[in-house]
């Protein structure tokens, strides 16, 4: 795989120091130009058998990129354009998004997999100038054409079937890369708008800056001590570009990465042993099926040295597999944060495991390390309301629940979307912004925040205010419970808790006997503690629990009230009958 330019020659290092993000990767071409940037597997998968995979070095990368940019600049595309890419992860979407951002263009990145309606919805509020899509999605955006009637820049990546649009993307990797002109940008000129899930309200489009690119790449690297020459398995796409600037390699997985609970193990055990990877990152869902499988076979992953884990609690026992995976010296980062504030925290798989699991199996919440350099947090008095000014917040103890803000280089400052929203997340304080994590916990006399769920999860009853975090691990004990959720029947203050449980697929109670016995011993587990003796329904799901497509591991809790409340209703007609 290579871009319509190949050189043996490094590219001239222009452009270093400059704030445009994508400056880095040429920084690394010339660096290191004949290494592999990227690898992407081809053909079908046969279990043992060694992979076939297409390559682009870093040197490709650089000159493919610079070739899509320049054809980009001649249809006309300028700095501050805001242009969609609907693009599946591999080496196109890789080099799309460094070309865009070389032309000083504004990328808008959706997950697909939100349902059509809400893509739509967010895609239409992004008011874009551009779609850079695969013909599916051009061809709906050409049925809808009244809701982008300002998309005049449009590119069609792959085959193009009659009335797609032109350009095709084969088509501007033949501009030649010496036509690409740098243009002006500053740190603070917009680089991305990226959507949040929208597992805890509608998805909102939050504004990067080349500022908060280089800052995130600067954090990572340094507090992970990442070094150039690493081979990456990259689960997730935002990760796969920060690798391209740090000199890693990105090898692509053969997995779908909108459901990373689907994925086939063998495939990415195999992988990481074909390439000799040292660094993966996934999701927990990923993770706990990758790590069952390896405990159950007796596999390990030798080449491993460090792992990253992120979009939700990862529970104690899937990091106690992953630590059977990796060898000694291995290390299993969960690092924490959110679209609007990325990285924020992180702690190591060993002190979760020595020192803050038993708590959070216990009750405590999930302890999500220590900040960033660079990050600044307060855990303050919770409020549903807005907070605009510094001096409306009150700032809470150590060891008392309340809501998370932080502050740093990167946290973004605004919605682009869905403004309304910035009067409840965002906080000024003189020239700075604070964002309002919309996370509840508390800190330790060690400086960690533990977290104890979303705050519009919280249920709050006549006795008092129950999170999330703390109640289901009480119930996720149960050796038969793969996870559970929290839920709320009514209105505040007087709801009512219920638990929704899903157990592991080959340990579902096969009838309404077995299914009875199971909750009658989740319900001993409660008895024993005093937050998740308060419950007072718990129902087995009869599969598995709504998830966020982006990681699959954010429960949608919202949609199991009108199915908990159902459920109850039919229990109760038949306790009548």
């Amino acid at each position: 795989m290579s871009g319509p330019e190949t050189s043996a020659e490094p590219p001239a290092a222009e452009g270093q120091g400059s704030p445009n993000v994508a400056a880095r990767l040429r920084t690394m071409a010339s660096q290191m130009p004949g290494a592999i940037a990227i690898a992407v597997p081809q053909g079908k998968y046969v279990p043992g058998r060694q992979r076939a995979y297409s390559t682009m070095t870093f040197t490709d990368l650089e000159l493919h990129s610079s070739s899509i940019a320049a054809g980009l600049q001649a249809m006309g595309i300028q700095p501050g354009m805001r242009i969609v890419v609907l693009v599946r992860f591999g080496a196109d979407f890789i080099s799309l998004v460094f070309a865009l951002l070389k032309v000083g263009a504004v990328i808008v990145l959706v997950d697909p997999g939100m349902g059509r309606r809400n893509l739509v919805r967010c895609l239409e509020e992004a008011d874009p100038d551009g779609f850079i899509a695969i013909p599916a999605a051009q061809m709906v955006r050409m049925a809808l054409r009244h809701r982008f009637a300002k998309s005049r820049f449009n590119v069609t990546v792959g085959p193009r079937w009659g009335v797609l649009p032109r350009p095709t993307l084969a088509q501007l990797e033949g501009t030649p890369s010496a036509l690409y002109q740098p243009p002006a940008i500053e740190l603070d000129s917009p680089a991305a708008i990226i959507f949040t899930t929208g597992s805890t309200g509608p998805p909102k489009g939050v504004l990067y800056t080349h500022r908060t690119f280089n800052g995130q790449v600067d954090q990572i690297q340094t507090h992970y001590g990442i070094q150039p020459g690493g081979v990456d398995l990259s689960g997730f796409p935002l990760f796969g570009l920060f690798n391209a600037v740090m000199g890693t390699t990105t090898v692509i997985p053969d997995m779908d990465p909108t459901r990373p609970a689907d994925v086939d193990p063998p495939r990415i055990l195999d992988a990481i042993d074909q390439w000799g990877i040292d660094q993966a990152f996934g999701s927990p869902a990923l993770w706990t099926r990758v790590a069952r499988y390896a405990r159950d076979v007796g596999r390990q992953a030798p080449s491993l040295r460090r792992v990253f884990s992120a979009g939700a609690p990862v529970p104690p026992h899937v990091l106690e597999w992953m630590r059977e995976v990796l060898p000694e010296e291995g290390q299993m980062f969960t690092p924490y944060g959110a679209t609007e504030a990325l990285p924020v925290a992180s702690i190591e798989s060993r002190e979760i495991l020595q020192q803050t699991a038993a708590l959070c199996r216990q009750g405590a919440g999930t302890c999500v390390g220590r900040p960033f350099p660079g990050i600044q947090w307060k855990v303050i008095a919770i409020d549903d309301g807005p907070l605009p000014d510094i001096t409306q917040v009150r700032e809470l103890p150590v060891g008392e629940i309340g809501e998370l803000m932080v502050r740093g280089e990167v946290v973004t400052r605004q919605y682009v979307t869905r403004t309304d929203q910035n009067a409840l997340h965002k906080v000024a304080d003189g020239a700075a912004v604070w964002h309002r994590m919309g996370d509840v916990g508390y800190l330790d006399e060690q400086g960690r925040f533990w977290c104890c769920g979303r705050k519009s999860h919280r249920v709050i009853t006549p006795r008092g205010t129950l999170f999330t975090e703390q109640v289901e691990a009480v119930f996720n004990n149960h050796p038969s419970i793969h996870r559970s959720a929290l839920v709320g029947l009514g209105s505040a203050p007087h709801q009512r808790p219920v638990i929704v449980a899903e157990s592991w697929p080959e340990k579902r109670p096969a009838n309404e006997p077995t299914a009875r016995q199971l909750i009658n011993e989740m319900r001993e587990l409660a008895g024993e503690n005093p937050r998740a003796g308060e419950v007072e329904h718990i129902l087995l799901h009869p599969g598995r629990l709504p998830t966020d497509i982006r990681h699959n591991s954010k429960i949608f809790r919202e949609q199991l009230v009108g199915w908990a409340e159902q459920q109850l209703k039919q229990s109760q007609a038949k306790g009548r009958a």
